[in-house]
């Protein structure tokens, strides 16, 4: 669904790249509500957060009422503990389906070779082959493996061809004999991967199916003809040779550039006056370390162009709510502050 949503989209913009921008936004604009909810919640948590110190310390003895005078004082604010975690949550399974969409083998068919401005492919990883999809030929090393799309073209000895599903797209290919770069690799599939009613499995002449190694991301059409109860095909391969993708680790960098200045802006709309010396550092300290951590595991983990670009796009986004929705709250506990002062005017007045 994403990526026909992405595909849609990239129609209007002009481009896959623009499209996951788009798209990001799109999806940004729609969670504002719950970022908010969540900048609210931690606003909260400031000006009730000297009182649970207070109530900790008093009752440190006894766990049991300490829990119940905290209790009392969410109550009494009308603060839910969970409600800065909610809003996080929710987003998480955006966050997969994304990732997912943009890391799938549809994607990577549809749009994987797609330029944006200084990317070249949106498929690409920091370390990549010099495989080129639909070229006839995989580039291997001895220990890749494949995995197909979810449908596979079947043709049957009537001379009708079906679309079909496949039960298990990464499990489905499997290497006959021994995976060596510059031999044709022998490929096979079982009859019974399809979804299909056994009496139409020995109807089945040939298949055309998209198979993608899985290592390089590197995708071929291929055509299967049956062999007994299986359909094989053999490959031409030849030897993968690694390449670095400079555009890409400009992306790792521009994600860590961003995620830090994220954390930065936020912890200073949430700072807490009433932390210690030793926790303002150990807060400063984690916000400079996290980025630098998830810059280095990216550098290990193989993750496409187009990932690191909702990844950017969507700290960018999150550092604007973040500034706007911080003065948004302010400007309503000045109003509430001003009503309170002017209630208190109008009661002495009265008196």
């Amino acid at each position: 669904m994403t990526v026909e949503a992405l595909n849609a989209i990239s129609k209007v913009a002009g481009g896959f790249g623009l499209a996951i921008v788009v798209l990001t936004v799109i999806i940004r604009l729609i969670m504002w509500p719950l970022n908010t909810q969540q900048q609210r919640s931690m606003k909260k948590m400031q000006a009730i957060s000297p009182k649970l110190k207070d109530i900790q310390n008093r009752y440190k003895n006894n766990p049991q009422v300490m829990q119940q005078k905290m209790m009392e004082i969410y109550k009494e604010n009308n603060f839910n503990p969970m409600g800065g975690c909610f809003p996080m949550l929710l987003q998480l399974p955006v966050f997969i389906l994304l990732y997912s969409a943009l890391m799938s083998p549809q994607f990577m068919q549809l749009a994987g070779n797609s330029q944006f401005l200084f990317v070249n492919r949106l498929d690409q990883t920091l370390k990549s082959t010099d495989a080129i999809s639909q070229d006839g030929t995989f580039s291997v090393t001895a220990k890749d493996h494949f995995s197909t799309d979810k449908f596979a073209f079947i043709a049957f000895d009537n001379g009708t061809t079906e679309k079909i599903k496949i039960h298990k797209p990464q499990q489905t290919v499997q290497i006959q004999g021994k995976l060596t770069p510059g031999e044709n690799v022998d490929l096979k599939i079982s009859l019974d991967d399809f979804d299909l009613k056994f009496s139409q499995l020995d109807k089945i002449k040939s298949a055309k199916v998209n198979v993608m190694n899985s290592s390089t991301r590197e995708f071929e059409i291929i055509n299967f003809e049956r062999n007994g109860s299986l359909l094989v095909a053999s490959v031409p391969t030849f030897a993968a040779k690694t390449n670095y993708n400079y555009d890409v680790l400009l992306l790792i960098t521009l994600f860590g550039a961003t995620m830090y200045l994220s954390q930065k802006i936020m912890m200073k709309a949430n700072a807490q006056a009433d932390l210690d010396p030793a926790q303002q550092a150990m807060q400063k300290s984690m916000s400079k370390i996290m980025p630098v951590m998830i810059i280095g595991m990216f550098v290990f983990i193989p993750i496409p162009a187009g990932v690191f670009l909702y990844m950017i796009t969507s700290n960018i986004i999150q550092i604007v709510q973040t500034v706007i929705i911080d003065k948004q709250l302010k400007l309503e506990d000045q109003a509430a502050k001003k009503d309170v002062i002017e209630a208190e005017v109008i009661d002495k007045d009265k008196k």
